[in-house]
């Protein structure tokens, strides 16, 4: 039979690795307890099948990052095209979280990159030098940037690159899952946050990840058609799947366009590809505006579009984790596992440092919000709030909604400088590389100018102390 089946084996392994590890945080305490998300624990438990098991059946794992690739663009619109919830933003506190996420990239970035020069001058002088940008691509940004960046790097000779961001990415949410967790707890200890003012108890119900049976379930969406016409899931991803339609014709035009411009147009293309969800994205916010000025706005749900972005995250961190090719990694894994290392050290304290004198409200809740999102997605970062915050009745999940759509703007430039490092590496010419490092010094001086104004007299006391003291907190 000459139908092709290899995607839909891909979903079905990668689904029966989600439901296997469902039933794993069920059954094991261990999992609860650190929060570790499904798709994650999923993504593992594939992760030596792809790499020694499956090829040996003719199965390769090379599908499972075009996945990833793809997931991470429809997210993006379905996120695009959902509408600003109406709650006010809680104390001023948007640009603050903008703020605090820039300052993590920089920081990241700083670190990767510096790292990645020493490496080159002592022991990896074939090391590419755009590596160190992995760390900010997995940790703050997630697989799906990692990969889809790293890969468009093969247009100036690097190989690999997709499957160490991916790297990244798993270190990333195994810090997120594990120092989330742990920061919770030291927090409570050490009074960061009274217990009397969290929203939860890490209640034994909700920790397995399912609902017990007979409990209330939470709405998950609302119908926006009648079904006997079209189903209001199927018009919702409809409209979503037209928008990345769309992206990919643009990217092809931009593709075609540039294709008179020689090899050096080849290259710009595979960087414009590398970057799809950013196209994805702006595609989805240009559609939100068409759907405003005809007035069918209301046709999209922002339930389900949620539902839509979950399910191509689970899958696209599922299958991210798996697709890593160890090969490639154990020939990294040094430089990886050093700059690994110390990157977690930094994200650790300067985010705890930064959120807690940069915010005057909910601080440990923003503070454990920005953690997680600088050191996975946010969705993990979502799941850290969710644990003090189960019904997001603060407003930290509102503000953050907000500060999404500012980060992004001031995220792109920071995105499309990337390559500036692969000048280096093509070209030996280190004035690309520290260019490349001037830049992400300017966006950490950017925040922290910014943060000078916001944190006020919280920065001429208490400059030792990690977190600043809760009894000055404002509510």
């Amino acid at each position: 039979m000459s139908i092709q089946w290899s995607m839909f084996i891909n979903l079905g392994i990668i689904s029966v690795g989600l439901l296997l590890a469902t039933w794993i945080r069920v059954k094991v305490n261990f999992f609860q307890k650190y929060l570790i998300p499904n798709p994650i624990l999923a993504g593992f438990i594939l992760l030596p099948l792809y790499n020694f098991v499956f090829p040996l059946l003719g199965l390769t794992n090379l599908n499972l990052g075009a996945m990833a690739y793809h997931l991470l663009s429809i997210s993006f619109v379905a996120l695009s095209l959902k509408t600003p919830p109406m709650k006010k933003p809680g104390k001023g506190r948007i640009f603050g979280t903008t703020l605090s996420v820039l300052n993590q990239f920089a920081i990241q970035g700083l670190i990767g990159l510096l790292l990645t020069f020493f490496f080159i001058k002592t022991t990896r002088p074939d090391l590419f030098h755009s590596f160190g940008y992995l760390l900010p691509l997995g940790f703050a940004q997630g697989p799906g940037q990692a990969y889809s960046i790293g890969e468009s790097w093969t247009a100036f000779g690097v190989e690999g690159a997709g499957s160490i961001g991916l790297t990244f990415a798993a270190i990333g949410f195994i810090l997120c899952s594990f120092g989330g967790v742990f920061i919770i707890n030291y927090g409570i200890k050490r009074g960061w946050i009274e217990k009397d003012k969290l929203g939860f108890n890490i209640d034994k119900d909700t920790r397995p990840g399912v609902h017990p049976k007979g409990s209330k379930l939470p709405v998950g969406g609302y119908q926006t058609t009648e079904t006997e016409a079209i189903d209001s899931l199927t018009l919702n991803l409809a409209v979503v799947l037209t928008g990345y339609f769309i992206a990919f014709l643009i990217l092809t035009g931009i593709e075609y366009l540039l294709s008179f411009l020689g090899p050096t147009g080849a290259q710009l293309a595979e960087t414009f590809w590398g970057l799809s969800f950013i196209f994805a994205a702006l595609v989805g916010l240009l559609m939100k505006q068409i759907l405003k000025a005809t007035d069918t706005q209301h046709l999209m749900d922002n339930l389900t579009l949620n539902r839509i972005t979950g399910f191509s995250v689970d899958l696209m961190v599922a299958s991210a984790i798996a697709a890593i090719s160890l090969v490639i990694v154990a020939e990294y894994w040094v430089p990886i596992l050093t700059i690994s290392l110390i990157g977690a050290v930094a994200v650790g304290f300067s985010t705890i440092w930064y959120c807690s004198r940069v915010f005057s409200d909910h601080r440990f809740l923003r503070t454990l919000l920005v953690f997680g999102v600088s050191t996975g997605t946010l969705s993990t970062g979502l799941a850290l709030l969710r644990v003090v915050d189960p019904d997001f009745e603060t407003p930290v999940a509102t503000d953050y909604t907000y500060a999404s759509g500012i980060t992004f703007a001031f995220a792109i430039p920071y995105v499309l400088t990337m390559n500036i490092t692969l000048k280096t590496f093509v070209t030996g010419d280190y004035i690309w590389f520290w260019l490349a490092v001037l830049i992400n010094l300017a966006y950490l001086i950017f925040t922290m100018l910014f943060f000078l104004k916001y944190a006020g007299k919280r920065l001429s006391k208490h400059k030792s102390k990690l977190w600043y003291p809760i009894e000055e907190e404002v509510d």
